[in-house]
């Protein structure tokens, strides 16, 4: 056992160490995005337009005190009244009053009558 060669083996195996998490980084990365391709390559996007029939999902700061499990999920139907850009939307009620918020397509289902 020799101490200064092994102080030189524990200095070159600290500085490999470094490139060995870097190259993790680097394929740890590569594999996220090979999978949000993948998942992104099967996603369909919700496309609606003005007049359509949609329900709205009722969040949890807007569901009823109480409801719990059983209440509802969905709760409609509104009409969308405009396409601020793709995939967010003004709502309103069937008698014509505007809903106050905009909301994105991944909150909306369409509504078949």
């Amino acid at each position: 056992y020799e101490q200064k060669q092994n102080d030189v083996l524990l200095r070159v195996e600290l500085d490999l160490l470094e490139e060995r998490r870097e190259q993790s980084q680097l394929r740890i990365a590569s594999y996220q995005r090979r999978t949000a391709r993948y998942y992104n390559s099967k996603v369909k996007g919700r496309h609606f337009e003005v007049g359509d029939l949609v329900l709205r999902r009722v969040l949890p700061n807007n569901r009823e005190h109480g409801a719990g499990v059983f209440g509802p999920s969905w709760e409609g139907p509104y009409v969308i009244d405009n396409v601020i850009r793709p995939g967010t939307y003004n709502l309103a009620r069937i008698g014509g009053q505007k809903v106050e918020h905009a909301w994105n397509a991944e909150q909306l289902r369409r509504y078949y009558q």
